[in-house]
Protein backbone atom coordinates (compact mmCIF):
# COMPACT_ATOMS: atom_id res chain seq x y z
CA UNK A 1 0.00 0.00 0.00
CA UNK A 2 1.30 3.47 -0.90
CA UNK A 3 2.24 5.45 2.20
CA UNK A 4 0.62 8.89 2.21
CA UNK A 5 1.11 11.42 4.95
CA UNK A 6 -2.34 12.51 6.28
CA UNK A 7 -3.04 16.12 5.32
CA UNK A 8 -6.01 16.62 7.69
CA UNK A 9 -6.70 16.19 11.38
CA UNK A 10 -8.70 13.40 13.00
CA UNK A 11 -11.97 15.37 13.14
CA UNK A 12 -12.19 16.24 9.43
CA UNK A 13 -11.05 12.75 8.45
CA UNK A 14 -13.83 11.12 10.49
CA UNK A 15 -16.38 13.49 8.98
CA UNK A 16 -15.15 12.49 5.52
CA UNK A 17 -15.50 8.81 6.46
CA UNK A 18 -19.05 9.30 7.75
CA UNK A 19 -20.01 11.30 4.69
CA UNK A 20 -18.43 8.67 2.42
CA UNK A 21 -20.50 5.87 3.92
CA UNK A 22 -23.64 7.99 3.72
CA UNK A 23 -23.03 8.91 0.08
CA UNK A 24 -22.20 5.31 -0.75
CA UNK A 25 -25.47 4.07 0.72
CA UNK A 26 -27.40 6.88 -0.97
CA UNK A 27 -25.95 6.03 -4.36
CA UNK A 28 -26.67 2.31 -3.97
CA UNK A 29 -30.11 2.53 -2.33
CA UNK A 30 -31.69 5.69 -3.72
CA UNK A 31 -29.93 6.44 -6.98
CA UNK A 32 -29.72 2.69 -7.73
CA UNK A 33 -26.18 3.10 -8.98
CA UNK A 34 -24.41 -0.25 -9.33
CA UNK A 35 -22.46 -1.05 -6.15
CA UNK A 36 -19.22 -1.48 -8.12
CA UNK A 37 -19.44 1.97 -9.70
CA UNK A 38 -20.60 3.52 -6.41
CA UNK A 39 -17.61 2.11 -4.52
CA UNK A 40 -15.14 3.29 -7.17
CA UNK A 41 -16.70 6.76 -7.30
CA UNK A 42 -16.78 7.18 -3.52
CA UNK A 43 -13.21 5.88 -3.22
CA UNK A 44 -12.09 8.58 -5.65
CA UNK A 45 -14.07 11.24 -3.79
CA UNK A 46 -12.60 10.21 -0.43
CA UNK A 47 -9.05 10.31 -1.81
CA UNK A 48 -9.62 13.82 -3.15
CA UNK A 49 -11.42 15.06 -0.03
CA UNK A 50 -8.67 13.68 2.23
CA UNK A 51 -6.10 15.52 0.08
CA UNK A 52 -4.21 12.48 -1.10
CA UNK A 53 -1.63 13.85 -3.56
CA UNK A 54 -3.11 13.82 -7.06
CA UNK A 55 -0.24 11.78 -8.46
CA UNK A 56 -0.93 9.06 -5.83
CA UNK A 57 -4.73 8.86 -6.11
CA UNK A 58 -4.93 6.24 -8.86
CA UNK A 59 -2.09 4.20 -7.35
CA UNK A 60 -3.79 4.12 -3.96
CA UNK A 61 -7.09 3.04 -5.54
CA UNK A 62 -5.68 0.34 -7.80
CA UNK A 63 -3.40 -1.03 -5.08
CA UNK A 64 -6.37 -1.61 -2.77
CA UNK A 65 -8.40 -3.09 -5.62
CA UNK A 66 -5.64 -5.41 -6.82
CA UNK A 67 -4.58 -6.67 -3.42
CA UNK A 68 -8.14 -7.63 -2.59
CA UNK A 69 -8.73 -9.41 -5.89
CA UNK A 70 -5.48 -11.33 -5.42
CA UNK A 71 -7.02 -13.14 -2.47
CA UNK A 72 -10.66 -13.14 -3.54
CA UNK A 73 -10.97 -13.79 -7.26
CA UNK A 74 -9.36 -17.24 -7.27
CA UNK A 75 -11.32 -18.46 -4.28
CA UNK A 76 -14.69 -17.18 -5.43
CA UNK A 77 -14.23 -18.34 -9.03
CA UNK A 78 -13.01 -21.83 -8.16
CA UNK A 79 -15.56 -22.15 -5.34
CA UNK A 80 -18.37 -21.25 -7.75
CA UNK A 81 -17.16 -23.91 -10.18
CA UNK A 82 -17.14 -26.52 -7.44
CA UNK A 83 -20.64 -25.62 -6.35
CA UNK A 84 -21.89 -25.77 -9.92
CA UNK A 85 -20.47 -29.28 -10.38
CA UNK A 86 -22.34 -30.47 -7.27
CA UNK A 87 -25.53 -28.86 -8.52
CA UNK A 88 -25.16 -30.27 -12.03
CA UNK A 89 -24.57 -33.83 -10.84
CA UNK A 90 -27.50 -33.96 -8.38
CA UNK A 91 -25.37 -33.85 -5.24
CA UNK A 92 -27.91 -31.77 -3.31
CA UNK A 93 -30.66 -34.32 -3.85
CA UNK A 94 -28.35 -37.14 -2.80
CA UNK A 95 -27.37 -35.32 0.40
CA UNK A 96 -30.95 -34.61 1.39
CA UNK A 97 -32.34 -38.08 0.63
CA UNK A 98 -29.47 -39.92 2.29
CA UNK A 99 -29.48 -37.83 5.45
CA UNK A 100 -33.25 -38.16 5.87
CA UNK A 101 -32.94 -41.93 5.59
CA UNK A 102 -30.19 -41.91 8.20
CA UNK A 103 -31.81 -39.44 10.61
CA UNK A 104 -35.38 -40.61 10.15
CA UNK A 105 -38.46 -38.65 9.17
CA UNK A 106 -38.90 -37.23 12.66
CA UNK A 107 -35.58 -35.46 12.30
CA UNK A 108 -36.10 -34.45 8.69
CA UNK A 109 -35.59 -30.70 9.43
CA UNK A 110 -32.26 -31.52 11.08
CA UNK A 111 -31.25 -33.72 8.14
CA UNK A 112 -32.17 -31.05 5.60
CA UNK A 113 -30.29 -28.41 7.57
CA UNK A 114 -27.15 -30.52 7.83
CA UNK A 115 -27.34 -31.25 4.10
CA UNK A 116 -27.60 -27.51 3.45
CA UNK A 117 -24.61 -26.83 5.71
CA UNK A 118 -22.54 -29.33 3.76
CA UNK A 119 -23.73 -28.16 0.37
CA UNK A 120 -23.36 -24.52 1.48
CA UNK A 121 -19.60 -24.85 1.80
CA UNK A 122 -18.91 -24.22 -1.91
CA UNK A 123 -22.20 -22.71 -3.16
CA UNK A 124 -23.66 -19.24 -2.61
CA UNK A 125 -26.81 -18.52 -0.63
CA UNK A 126 -29.12 -17.71 -3.53
CA UNK A 127 -28.05 -20.65 -5.69
CA UNK A 128 -28.04 -23.13 -2.81
CA UNK A 129 -31.49 -22.13 -1.60
CA UNK A 130 -33.04 -22.34 -5.06
CA UNK A 131 -31.50 -25.78 -5.65
CA UNK A 132 -32.77 -27.07 -2.29
CA UNK A 133 -36.27 -25.60 -2.42
CA UNK A 134 -37.82 -28.41 -4.49
CA UNK A 135 -36.39 -30.92 -2.01
CA UNK A 136 -37.70 -28.93 0.96
CA UNK A 137 -41.15 -28.66 -0.58
CA UNK A 138 -41.27 -32.38 -1.35
CA UNK A 139 -40.28 -33.35 2.20
CA UNK A 140 -42.73 -30.87 3.74
CA UNK A 141 -45.56 -32.10 1.55
CA UNK A 142 -44.77 -35.73 2.37
CA UNK A 143 -44.35 -35.36 6.14
CA UNK A 144 -46.80 -32.53 6.82
CA UNK A 145 -46.58 -29.51 9.09
CA UNK A 146 -45.67 -25.90 8.43
CA UNK A 147 -43.17 -25.23 5.65
CA UNK A 148 -41.13 -23.16 8.10
CA UNK A 149 -40.17 -26.30 10.06
CA UNK A 150 -38.22 -27.49 7.03
CA UNK A 151 -37.49 -24.26 5.17
CA UNK A 152 -35.93 -22.07 7.86
CA UNK A 153 -33.21 -24.57 8.90
CA UNK A 154 -32.20 -24.85 5.25
CA UNK A 155 -32.29 -21.10 4.55
CA UNK A 156 -30.43 -20.41 7.79
CA UNK A 157 -27.75 -22.98 6.96
CA UNK A 158 -26.98 -21.33 3.64
CA UNK A 159 -27.01 -17.88 5.27
CA UNK A 160 -24.52 -18.97 7.95
CA UNK A 161 -22.16 -20.63 5.49
CA UNK A 162 -22.36 -17.65 3.12
CA UNK A 163 -21.41 -15.14 5.83
CA UNK A 164 -19.09 -17.09 8.14
CA UNK A 165 -17.14 -19.62 6.08
CA UNK A 166 -14.59 -19.25 3.24
CA UNK A 167 -14.47 -19.61 0.26
CA UNK A 168 -17.52 -17.35 0.18
CA UNK A 169 -16.52 -13.84 -0.95
CA UNK A 170 -17.53 -11.92 2.19
CA UNK A 171 -15.37 -13.73 4.77
CA UNK A 172 -12.56 -14.16 2.23
CA UNK A 173 -12.49 -10.44 1.50
CA UNK A 174 -12.77 -9.52 5.18
CA UNK A 175 -9.93 -11.86 6.08
CA UNK A 176 -7.76 -10.40 3.35
CA UNK A 177 -8.49 -6.81 4.33
CA UNK A 178 -7.59 -7.23 8.00
CA UNK A 179 -4.82 -9.76 7.47
CA UNK A 180 -6.48 -12.81 9.06
CA UNK A 181 -5.39 -16.33 8.19
CA UNK A 182 -7.95 -17.96 5.88
CA UNK A 183 -7.43 -21.35 7.47
CA UNK A 184 -8.18 -20.02 10.95
CA UNK A 185 -11.21 -18.13 9.65
CA UNK A 186 -12.44 -21.41 8.17
CA UNK A 187 -11.84 -23.26 11.46
CA UNK A 188 -13.61 -20.67 13.60
CA UNK A 189 -16.28 -20.11 10.97
CA UNK A 190 -17.26 -23.76 11.27
CA UNK A 191 -16.69 -23.94 15.03
CA UNK A 192 -18.96 -20.95 15.61
CA UNK A 193 -21.24 -21.30 12.60
CA UNK A 194 -22.57 -24.80 13.35
CA UNK A 195 -23.83 -24.10 16.91
CA UNK A 196 -25.04 -20.70 15.72
CA UNK A 197 -27.12 -22.42 13.04
CA UNK A 198 -28.44 -25.02 15.52
CA UNK A 199 -29.59 -22.40 18.05
CA UNK A 200 -30.65 -19.58 15.75
CA UNK A 201 -32.00 -21.47 12.76
CA UNK A 202 -32.87 -25.08 13.54
CA UNK A 203 -34.44 -24.56 16.97
CA UNK A 204 -36.00 -21.27 15.91
CA UNK A 205 -37.40 -22.95 12.79
CA UNK A 206 -39.11 -25.60 14.91
CA UNK A 207 -40.64 -22.88 17.11
CA UNK A 208 -41.67 -20.68 14.18
CA UNK A 209 -43.24 -23.68 12.43
CA UNK A 210 -45.53 -24.22 15.40
CA UNK A 211 -46.44 -20.55 15.65
CA UNK A 212 -46.92 -19.82 11.93
CA UNK A 213 -48.80 -22.44 9.93
CA UNK A 214 -47.45 -22.00 6.43
CA UNK A 215 -48.67 -24.39 3.71
CA UNK A 216 -46.35 -25.75 1.06
CA UNK A 217 -46.48 -23.36 -1.91
CA UNK A 218 -47.50 -24.51 -5.37
CA UNK A 219 -44.87 -22.26 -6.98
CA UNK A 220 -42.68 -25.28 -7.74
CA UNK A 221 -45.47 -27.81 -8.00
CA UNK A 222 -44.37 -30.78 -10.01
CA UNK A 223 -40.69 -29.81 -9.86
CA UNK A 224 -39.66 -31.49 -6.65
CA UNK A 225 -39.10 -35.20 -6.85
CA UNK A 226 -37.44 -37.54 -4.46
CA UNK A 227 -35.13 -40.40 -5.19
CA UNK A 228 -38.14 -42.71 -5.10
CA UNK A 229 -40.14 -40.62 -7.55
CA UNK A 230 -38.77 -40.76 -11.07
CA UNK A 231 -39.46 -37.42 -12.79
CA UNK A 232 -41.95 -37.58 -15.61
CA UNK A 233 -41.02 -35.09 -18.32
CA UNK A 234 -44.38 -35.64 -20.00
CA UNK A 235 -46.20 -33.96 -17.11
CA UNK A 236 -46.75 -30.30 -17.78
CA UNK A 237 -44.86 -28.08 -15.36
CA UNK A 238 -42.52 -30.80 -14.19
CA UNK A 239 -38.83 -29.98 -14.07
CA UNK A 240 -36.70 -33.04 -13.46
CA UNK A 241 -33.57 -30.96 -13.90
CA UNK A 242 -34.25 -29.03 -10.70
CA UNK A 243 -35.19 -32.11 -8.75
CA UNK A 244 -32.00 -33.89 -9.60
CA UNK A 245 -29.76 -30.90 -9.34
CA UNK A 246 -29.26 -30.77 -13.12
CA UNK A 247 -30.07 -27.66 -15.10
CA UNK A 248 -31.70 -26.78 -18.36
CA UNK A 249 -28.42 -27.38 -20.17
CA UNK A 250 -29.17 -31.10 -20.01
CA UNK A 251 -31.06 -32.15 -23.09
CA UNK A 252 -31.65 -35.84 -22.79
CA UNK A 253 -33.35 -36.81 -19.54
CA UNK A 254 -33.50 -40.48 -20.43
CA UNK A 255 -29.73 -40.77 -20.82
CA UNK A 256 -28.74 -38.96 -17.63
CA UNK A 257 -26.48 -41.04 -15.39
CA UNK A 258 -27.49 -41.88 -11.86
CA UNK A 259 -26.58 -39.21 -9.30
CA UNK A 260 -23.37 -39.68 -7.33
CA UNK A 261 -23.32 -41.75 -4.16
CA UNK A 262 -23.64 -40.10 -0.76
CA UNK A 263 -20.10 -41.12 0.21
CA UNK A 264 -18.78 -39.55 -2.97
CA UNK A 265 -20.48 -36.22 -2.29
CA UNK A 266 -19.31 -36.15 1.33
CA UNK A 267 -15.74 -37.05 0.34
CA UNK A 268 -15.59 -34.24 -2.21
CA UNK A 269 -16.98 -31.72 0.28
CA UNK A 270 -14.48 -32.79 2.93
CA UNK A 271 -11.45 -32.81 0.61
CA UNK A 272 -10.78 -29.03 0.50
CA UNK A 273 -11.46 -28.66 4.22
CA UNK A 274 -8.97 -31.41 5.06
CA UNK A 275 -6.32 -29.87 2.80
CA UNK A 276 -6.84 -26.41 4.30
CA UNK A 277 -6.68 -27.87 7.81
CA UNK A 278 -3.40 -29.54 6.80
CA UNK A 279 -1.94 -26.16 5.91
CA UNK A 280 -3.16 -24.54 9.11
CA UNK A 281 -1.99 -27.43 11.28
CA UNK A 282 1.49 -27.58 9.76
CA UNK A 283 1.88 -23.81 10.00
CA UNK A 284 0.89 -23.87 13.67
CA UNK A 285 3.21 -26.79 14.45
CA UNK A 286 6.08 -25.08 12.63
CA UNK A 287 5.51 -21.86 14.57
CA UNK A 288 5.63 -23.82 17.83
CA UNK A 289 8.81 -25.59 16.75
CA UNK A 290 7.22 -29.04 16.73
CA UNK A 291 8.13 -29.61 13.07
CA UNK A 292 10.83 -28.15 10.88
CA UNK A 293 9.26 -25.41 8.78
CA UNK A 294 11.96 -25.87 6.15
CA UNK A 295 11.33 -29.57 5.61
CA UNK A 296 10.05 -30.76 2.25
CA UNK A 297 6.98 -32.39 3.83
CA UNK A 298 5.92 -29.21 5.64
CA UNK A 299 6.48 -26.99 2.60
CA UNK A 300 4.53 -29.32 0.30
CA UNK A 301 1.77 -29.70 2.89
CA UNK A 302 1.44 -25.93 3.21
CA UNK A 303 1.34 -25.54 -0.57
CA UNK A 304 -1.32 -28.22 -1.11
CA UNK A 305 -3.35 -26.83 1.79
CA UNK A 306 -3.26 -23.22 0.61
CA UNK A 307 -6.91 -22.36 0.00
CA UNK A 308 -6.70 -21.67 -3.78
CA UNK A 309 -4.66 -24.85 -4.35
CA UNK A 310 -6.98 -26.93 -2.14
CA UNK A 311 -10.02 -25.74 -4.08
CA UNK A 312 -8.24 -26.24 -7.41
CA UNK A 313 -7.40 -29.84 -6.50
CA UNK A 314 -10.99 -30.45 -5.42
CA UNK A 315 -12.41 -29.00 -8.65
CA UNK A 316 -10.09 -31.16 -10.74
CA UNK A 317 -11.14 -34.26 -8.80
CA UNK A 318 -14.83 -33.25 -9.03
CA UNK A 319 -14.53 -32.72 -12.79
CA UNK A 320 -13.59 -36.37 -13.14
CA UNK A 321 -15.76 -37.89 -10.43
CA UNK A 322 -18.92 -35.84 -11.08
CA UNK A 323 -18.40 -35.29 -14.79
CA UNK A 324 -16.22 -37.40 -17.02
CA UNK A 325 -16.55 -40.65 -15.05
CA UNK A 326 -20.34 -40.31 -15.14
CA UNK A 327 -20.43 -39.97 -18.93
CA UNK A 328 -20.18 -36.20 -19.53
CA UNK A 329 -17.92 -35.17 -22.37
CA UNK A 330 -15.09 -32.72 -21.88
CA UNK A 331 -17.13 -30.06 -23.68
CA UNK A 332 -20.10 -30.62 -21.34
CA UNK A 333 -17.93 -30.33 -18.24
CA UNK A 334 -16.34 -27.18 -19.63
CA UNK A 335 -19.79 -25.72 -20.28
CA UNK A 336 -20.86 -26.45 -16.70
CA UNK A 337 -17.76 -24.76 -15.30
CA UNK A 338 -18.14 -21.80 -17.62
CA UNK A 339 -21.75 -21.28 -16.52
CA UNK A 340 -20.55 -20.86 -12.93
CA UNK A 341 -18.37 -17.82 -13.62
CA UNK A 342 -20.88 -15.39 -15.08
CA UNK A 343 -23.00 -14.94 -11.91
CA UNK A 344 -19.94 -14.34 -9.69
CA UNK A 345 -18.19 -11.74 -11.84
CA UNK A 346 -20.20 -8.91 -10.32
CA UNK A 347 -19.51 -10.22 -6.83
CA UNK A 348 -15.77 -10.35 -7.51
CA UNK A 349 -15.70 -6.80 -8.90
CA UNK A 350 -17.80 -5.42 -6.03
CA UNK A 351 -15.54 -7.15 -3.54
CA UNK A 352 -12.47 -5.70 -5.22
CA UNK A 353 -14.03 -2.24 -5.20
CA UNK A 354 -14.75 -2.66 -1.49
CA UNK A 355 -11.05 -3.37 -1.06
CA UNK A 356 -10.31 -0.22 -3.00
CA UNK A 357 -12.54 1.77 -0.64
CA UNK A 358 -10.79 0.28 2.38
CA UNK A 359 -7.38 0.97 0.84
CA UNK A 360 -8.22 4.63 0.33
CA UNK A 361 -9.45 4.89 3.92
CA UNK A 362 -6.18 3.43 5.15
CA UNK A 363 -3.95 5.52 2.92
CA UNK A 364 -5.74 8.77 3.80
CA UNK A 365 -5.26 8.26 7.55
CA UNK A 366 -8.97 7.80 8.29
CA UNK A 367 -8.38 4.37 9.80
CA UNK A 368 -5.77 5.67 12.22
CA UNK A 369 -8.12 8.47 13.26
CA UNK A 370 -10.91 5.94 13.87
CA UNK A 371 -8.49 3.84 15.92
CA UNK A 372 -7.74 6.83 18.11
CA UNK A 373 -11.45 7.46 18.70
CA UNK A 374 -12.15 3.83 19.55
CA UNK A 375 -9.18 3.85 21.88
CA UNK A 376 -10.48 6.95 23.65
CA UNK A 377 -13.94 5.48 24.29
CA UNK A 378 -12.52 2.06 25.15
CA UNK A 379 -14.64 0.10 22.66
CA UNK A 380 -12.93 -3.24 21.93
CA UNK A 381 -12.02 -3.79 18.31
CA UNK A 382 -14.16 -6.93 18.01
CA UNK A 383 -17.22 -5.06 19.33
CA UNK A 384 -16.58 -2.11 17.05
CA UNK A 385 -16.27 -4.50 14.10
CA UNK A 386 -19.69 -6.00 14.85
CA UNK A 387 -21.38 -2.63 15.35
CA UNK A 388 -19.97 -1.09 12.15
CA UNK A 389 -20.87 -4.15 10.12
CA UNK A 390 -24.41 -4.28 11.54
CA UNK A 391 -25.01 -0.60 10.74
CA UNK A 392 -23.87 -1.07 7.14
CA UNK A 393 -25.96 -4.25 6.81
CA UNK A 394 -29.12 -2.51 8.05
CA UNK A 395 -28.53 0.47 5.79
CA UNK A 396 -27.78 -1.25 2.48
CA UNK A 397 -28.87 -4.90 2.80
CA UNK A 398 -26.10 -6.95 1.21
CA UNK A 399 -24.19 -9.18 3.62
CA UNK A 400 -21.20 -9.36 1.25
CA UNK A 401 -21.02 -5.58 0.84
CA UNK A 402 -21.40 -5.14 4.62
CA UNK A 403 -18.59 -7.62 5.27
CA UNK A 404 -16.27 -6.01 2.75
CA UNK A 405 -17.03 -2.39 3.65
CA UNK A 406 -16.88 -2.97 7.40
CA UNK A 407 -13.60 -4.85 7.05
CA UNK A 408 -12.19 -1.95 5.06
CA UNK A 409 -13.25 0.49 7.76
CA UNK A 410 -11.96 -1.59 10.67
CA UNK A 411 -8.73 -2.79 9.00
CA UNK A 412 -6.73 0.35 9.86
CA UNK A 413 -7.98 0.08 13.44
CA UNK A 414 -6.78 -3.52 13.57
CA UNK A 415 -3.38 -2.53 12.16
CA UNK A 416 -3.06 0.26 14.73
CA UNK A 417 -3.98 -2.02 17.66
CA UNK A 418 -1.10 -3.81 19.37
CA UNK A 419 -1.27 -7.31 20.77
CA UNK A 420 -3.80 -8.88 18.39
CA UNK A 421 -3.00 -12.53 17.69
CA UNK A 422 -3.89 -14.52 14.57
CA UNK A 423 -6.80 -16.01 16.53
CA UNK A 424 -8.01 -12.52 17.44
CA UNK A 425 -7.96 -11.51 13.77
CA UNK A 426 -9.97 -14.58 12.75
CA UNK A 427 -12.55 -13.90 15.46
CA UNK A 428 -12.82 -10.27 14.35
CA UNK A 429 -13.75 -11.56 10.88
CA UNK A 430 -16.47 -13.72 12.48
CA UNK A 431 -17.73 -10.69 14.42
CA UNK A 432 -17.94 -8.73 11.16
CA UNK A 433 -19.82 -11.66 9.62
CA UNK A 434 -22.26 -11.61 12.55
CA UNK A 435 -22.95 -7.92 12.05
CA UNK A 436 -23.40 -8.47 8.32
CA UNK A 437 -26.08 -11.10 9.02
CA UNK A 438 -28.44 -9.32 11.43
CA UNK A 439 -31.70 -7.58 10.55
CA UNK A 440 -32.26 -8.64 6.98
CA UNK A 441 -35.20 -6.60 5.74
CA UNK A 442 -36.69 -5.10 2.59
CA UNK A 443 -33.39 -3.86 1.14
CA UNK A 444 -31.90 -7.37 1.18
CA UNK A 445 -32.37 -9.63 -1.83
CA UNK A 446 -32.41 -12.65 0.50
CA UNK A 447 -35.48 -11.22 2.25
CA UNK A 448 -37.44 -11.16 -1.00
CA UNK A 449 -36.10 -14.50 -2.19
CA UNK A 450 -37.40 -16.22 0.94
CA UNK A 451 -40.60 -14.19 1.02
CA UNK A 452 -41.57 -14.96 -2.56
CA UNK A 453 -40.54 -18.62 -2.70
CA UNK A 454 -42.17 -19.36 0.67
CA UNK A 455 -45.15 -17.22 -0.40
CA UNK A 456 -45.13 -15.22 2.83
CA UNK A 457 -46.31 -11.64 3.15
CA UNK A 458 -43.83 -9.00 4.30
CA UNK A 459 -45.11 -8.95 7.89
CA UNK A 460 -44.67 -12.72 8.32
CA UNK A 461 -41.27 -12.59 6.65
CA UNK A 462 -40.15 -9.93 9.14
CA UNK A 463 -41.38 -12.08 12.02
CA UNK A 464 -39.63 -15.21 10.78
CA UNK A 465 -36.75 -14.64 8.37
CA UNK A 466 -35.64 -11.28 9.81
CA UNK A 467 -35.79 -12.55 13.39
CA UNK A 468 -33.85 -15.68 12.43
CA UNK A 469 -31.13 -13.66 10.67
CA UNK A 470 -30.82 -11.39 13.70
CA UNK A 471 -30.48 -14.40 15.99
CA UNK A 472 -27.82 -15.91 13.75
CA UNK A 473 -25.75 -12.74 13.61
CA UNK A 474 -26.04 -12.00 17.31
CA UNK A 475 -25.29 -15.55 18.47
CA UNK A 476 -22.30 -15.76 16.13
CA UNK A 477 -20.91 -12.48 17.45
CA UNK A 478 -21.44 -13.46 21.11
CA UNK A 479 -19.66 -16.79 20.59
CA UNK A 480 -16.76 -15.01 18.85
CA UNK A 481 -16.57 -12.45 21.66
CA UNK A 482 -16.53 -15.15 24.34
CA UNK A 483 -13.81 -17.10 22.54
CA UNK A 484 -11.74 -13.92 22.17
CA UNK A 485 -11.73 -13.57 25.97
CA UNK A 486 -10.22 -17.01 26.51
CA UNK A 487 -8.01 -17.66 23.46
Amino acid sequence: MTDVEPALGAGPLLLIAAAAVGVLLFLIMKVKLHAFLALVLVSLAVALAARVPLEDVVTVMTTGFGSTLASVALLVGIGAMLGRLFEHSGGAQVLADSLIRRFGEQRAPLALGIAALLFGFPIFFDAGLVVFLPIVFTVARRLGGSLLIYGLPVAGAFAVMHAFVPPHPGPVAAAGLIGADIGLVLVFGLLIGVPTWFLGSYLFGLWAGKKFELPVPTILSGEAKTADDAPDPSVEGSSPGIASGRTGTDTDTATRPAPPRFATVISLLLLPMLLIFLNTGLTTLAAEGVVDEGSTFVRWGQLLGATPIALLITVLVAMWVLGRRRGDSGAEVESVLNSALGPVCAIILITGAGGMFGGVLRASGIGAALADVLGDIGLPVIVAAFVISALIRVAQGSATVALTTAAGLIAPVVQATDGLSSVDLALIVIAIAGGATVLSHVNDSGFWLVSRFFQMDEKTTLKTWTVMETLLGTIGFVLALVLSLFL
